[in-house]
């Protein structure tokens, strides 16, 4: 039976933190913490309409997308005592094949390359929510993780030492820092001040997980099309994960084809090289933009995942992106956590996470914009110069291995950990 814990209530004394978002990136952070902080207490205020419970958590916050783990991140999630229990649910990528549909330009990567195993993973999101909730159910036991389902901060009254926070049931809490990862709609950001750019990419994007008659080999496509790039990341089970960049109108038209048109039509859109393919499952579309906060940090706030950026999956850097926001605030603590007293919302400890979050999501921002400006072009010069890079990839070594660190998250790692230990 559904459960909603939102009662009214007040909070004696003051939490350490309160997440607003109870999906991927909020329950890995609070999951995050609370095992490398004994003393830590927290609560999750989960807004979605669709309860979570005690068996399972919210279908809302963990569908049946698939993401793209970059080496870098999986990294991270084994540190964490993660990715043990979520390796059986992965599928290696090995390598990876670039073209531009109708050009010359090629380029490709493999993991062998690299002294690597694999290039990342590529894991269904309902997977990831399922282990995060079964870990986050103990510290639920223990009293240090507190619940708040189908509610949502409706005010936010902040002091010089305590964020207070009101939430729509009528429970009044207090913390000394508000984390907002509740995605790219957050209505929490508005309302702690935050400015928000947004620029419509005027492209959707059509997801669903696609059959094959034979093995994919671990091999993922990007190909770039007329309307935009067509991503096969291979999944478990003989499956693609297939992100298509369409716009409005043929988005529409391929999301209401019968199974056997839309499988004839992407297999004349991807080419064969990728296989043969089978099946359908369900065909989900949303449209793309590019959103980002014009601050990681405010006063005893800050944001995390799709509430501070909200990217174009052209790259597949968005979630990267959020396991390096909570990388960096989770570092932070740690060094704070050293104090006597520690103050989890200092002025110090915001700051820092601002300068270590901007740089690094500024750096993404401007590669996935210029792929999706770039590849999305019908100028003829245009295709020169991008199937020329293409091209020039796979004669220069040391510019394959930058693009590979890029796409792997490797580089932005080690400037993240220099640049914090300096913090």
């Amino acid at each position: 039976m559904q459960q909603d814990r939102s009662s009214a209530q007040t909070t004696t004394d003051p939490l350490d933190l309160v997440i607003a978002g109870g999906g991927m990136a909020g329950s890995m952070l609070a999951y995050v913490l609370l095992s490398q902080n004994p003393a830590l207490k927290l609560a999750i205020v989960e807004q979605s309409s669709e309860l979570g419970t005690d068996e399972q958590p919210s279908k809302a916050s963990f569908d049946s997308r698939s993401i793209a783990l970059a080496h870098g991140s999986v990294e991270l999630l084994q540190q964490w005592g993660l990715w043990q229990a979520l390796h059986q649910s992965g599928c290696a990528i090995k390598h990876i094949h670039i073209s531009d549909r109708g050009h010359f330009g090629k380029t490709y990567l493999n993991a062998a390359d690299h002294q690597l195993s694999a290039l990342g993973q590529v894991i269904e999101v309902e997977a990831i929510g399922e282990v995060l909730w079964q870990k986050l159910k103990i510290f639920t036991a223990q009293g240090r993780l507190s619940w708040f389902y189908n509610d949502a901060i409706s005010a936010l009254n902040p002091t010089a030492e305590l964020q207070h926070i009101s939430l729509r049931s009528g429970a009044q809490l207090q913390s000394k820092l508000l984390v907002i990862a509740e995605g790219g709609l957050s209505p929490s950001r508005s309302l702690a001040g935050f400015e928000l750019k947004s620029e419509d990419y005027q492209q959707h994007a059509l997801i669903a997980n696609i059959g094959l008659s034979d093995s994919h080999q671990h091999k993922a496509f990007e190909r770039f099309t007329p309307t935009g790039p067509l991503a096969l990341l291979p999944l478990t089970r003989q499956r693609y994960s297939l992100v298509w960049t369409l716009n409005p109108e043929q988005a529409e038209h391929h999301l209401n084809q019968p199974d056997h048109e839309f499988l004839a039509a992407l297999q004349q859109a991807a080419g064969h090289r990728a296989g043969v393919f089978k099946t359908v499952g369900q065909r989900v579309v949303y449209p793309l933009s590019l959103k980002r906060a014009t601050e990681a940090a405010r006063h005893r706030t800050v944001l995390l995942g799709n509430s501070l950026h909200n990217l174009h999956p052209i790259a597949g850097q968005g979630f990267n992106l959020a396991v390096r926001d909570i990388f960096s605030l989770s570092l932070l603590l740690q060094k704070h956590q050293a104090d006597t007293y520690t103050d989890w919302g200092c002025y110090a400890l915001t700051k820092a996470y601002q300068q270590a979050r901007l740089p690094d999501m500024q750096q993404v921002i401007l590669y996935t914009d210029s792929l999706v400006r770039l590849f999305s072009n019908s100028s003829r010069l245009m295709a020169l110069g991008r199937n020329t890079g293409l091209f020039a990839l796979n004669l220069c070594p040391d510019l394959k291995q930058a693009v590979a660190n890029q796409a792997m998250g490797l580089n932005s790692i080690r400037q993240l950990k220099a640049l914090l230990t300096r913090a």
